[in-house]
Parts: structure tokens; sequence; C-alpha cells
């Protein structure tokens, strides 16, 4: 008998221990390794992992506004592209010291963009130019690869083009070539940045 009650009791006992042993084991684990996120969840150290870089390259904005000038028609020594935009070609234009932290913008060559009266058009630095070479137009412009003018209705209903302020931005003297763009149509032309083109004039 004697036996047989000290093994009951031992029993309870050794019951005791293992259910505090395992309520301790269960608290530790959740205290060591927190709570389990939800599928798909972020965690703080992946937190943004895959999301997409913001863009760039955006094109630089001219708007109707920044015009500087209304003409007839473009002025002398101006090709037109497109039927849409003019742009100087035939001569060099001067370029000088920009003052720029850029490196592909260290030199200036000012030059209006004109373009027609109703037309919305893009100008861009052809691609491997990159880093060679900037365009902008405006009295706040800054130096860009890419250049996007608003279309801007005639006054009066008259055919009529709009001059704008700016230039291109080099490296260094060069002959610059940019993509021009109107109506779904793509053109290129290339300005003598203070090194002459092909068939190019002095200053």
């Amino acid at each position: 008998m004697r036996v047989t009650r000290w093994s009951a009791e031992a029993l309870v006992i050794v019951a005791v221990i293992l259910s505090a042993a395992a309520c301790t084991s269960s608290r530790d684990v959740g205290q060591r390794d927190g709570p389990r996120p939800a599928p798909g969840a972020a965690t703080s150290a992946g937190a943004g992992t895959g999301a997409p870089l913001p863009t760039s390259g955006s094109p630089a904005q001219v708007t109707c506004a920044d015009s500087i000038d209304v003409k007839p028609q473009p002025p002398d020594g101006y090709r037109i592209v497109l039927g849409d935009v003019a742009v100087p070609t035939g001569r060099v234009l001067q370029a000088a010291e920009s003052g720029e932290a850029d490196p592909a913008a260290r030199w200036f060559a000012k030059w209006g963009l004109v373009v027609r009266a109703g037309a919305a058009v893009d100008l861009q630095v052809a691609p491997g130019w990159e880093d060679r070479a900037r365009i902008a137009w405006g009295p706040s412009a800054e130096p860009a690869a890419t250049v996007h003018v608003s279309a801007c209705a005639p006054a009066a209903g008259q055919p009529q083009w709009l001059a704008f302020a700016g230039g291109t931005w080099v490296a260094q003297a060069a002959c610059v070539p940019l993509l021009v763009r109107s109506a779904g149509r793509q053109a290129e032309v290339r300005l003598a940045a203070g090194a002459p083109c092909d068939g190019a004039d002095g200053p």
C-alpha cells in the first residue's frame, strides 16, 4: 500500500513538472522568434525590396509662357524640320564656358528654338550622347537630355512661329546630333556647338 501511495504522489509531481516545463518552453520560443508575419508581408529588413526605382530622365517642359517672340516665319539661317521645328544649321554656334557643375554641360552654345504655333514637339540628345550634351529653353530652364515643348495656339488664327531662348550645352565643342519628334514623326539634326559639322561654316 505504501509503495502504491508514493507511486501515485510521484506521478502527480512529475506531471506538474512536465506541464510547467512545457509552458516555459512555449513562452521562451514566442519571445525569441516573435509573431510570424502573414504570408507575403514585408519584414523590416526587406521592406521596399523589389519596389520600382524612381523614374528618371523625364523631359524638361517648355510652356507657351516661355516664348520670347512670335514671328511670321523662321529667321534666316534656320532649317525647318518636320514642318514644325526650326533650328540653326550651316554655321558653327559659338560656345562659351557655362559654369555648370555637370561635366556634360561645361560649354554653352546659345541659340533660339523656333516652333510652329499649334505643334507639340520633343527634342532629345541622340542616344550615346547623354553624357556629353544637354539642351534647354526658357527663362528658368535646367539643362536636360530631353525637352518637351507644349502646343501653343496661334493668335487670331494666323500662322506663327514662337521663339524660345536657350541652346545646347556640351562637355566639349562638338557636332551634336539631336532627335526631333512631332506628330508621330522623327528626324535627326546636327548642331555645330563650338565645332563644325560637315558643311557648316565658321562662326
